[in-house]
């Protein structure tokens, strides 16, 4: 089984997204960071959003970020959404239920083990969040090319702070 580029591309930009944190990034970073047209990122991401996966600001200091809920997502839901078709042969049910006749069907135990196995393929993408995949984050951070985003710690002007007492 071979999932789509659709798919792939969707995966890639939430595990960014989820790598990335709190920030706001752009569809050029991910695609400078994968290599990824930027035409294919902005349907993936307009329907990610749709999802209410990826939260988008617009305007000139605008962008995107992982919603918060989409941490706890399985992998498995993430590729139901995004794939259109899981039937691995002709005979399996595609997406709207429709199957193609086959003149064994009725003696033949092929299909029965190739349903299994996708069965078994979801089940195990069903295992894994985004929140795991995308650990650590440090090294993946360094490989996509993002910066740590360090807080802004307050600091106290001079002349403003405790003087000692002797």
């Amino acid at each position: 089984m071979r999932l789509t580029d659709y798919t792939d591309y969707s995966l890639r930009v939430l595990l960014y997204l989820a790598v990335r944190g709190e920030g706001l990034s752009t569809i050029q970073d991910i695609s400078e960071a994968y290599g990824i047209s930027k035409n294919h990122l902005m349907k993936v991401v307009q329907r990610l959003s749709e999802l209410g996966w990826v939260e988008t600001v617009r305007g000139r200091n605008g962008g995107l970020r992982l919603a918060e809920r989409t941490r706890t997502l399985t992998v498995g839901e993430i590729v139901r959404a995004t794939e259109n078709d899981f039937a691995l042969v002709a005979c399996l049910p595609d997406q709207d239920g429709q199957r193609r006749p086959c003149v064994i069907t009725p003696q033949c135990r092929l299909r029965n083990v190739l349903e299994a196995a996708r069965h078994a393929f979801l089940a195990e993408l069903d295992r894994h969040t985004i929140e795991e995949v995308s650990g650590p984050q440090g090294p993946l951070a360094a490989l996509l090319g993002i910066r740590p985003v360090i807080p802004l710690v307050p600091v106290e002007p001079p002349g403003d702070s405790p003087v000692p007492i002797a």
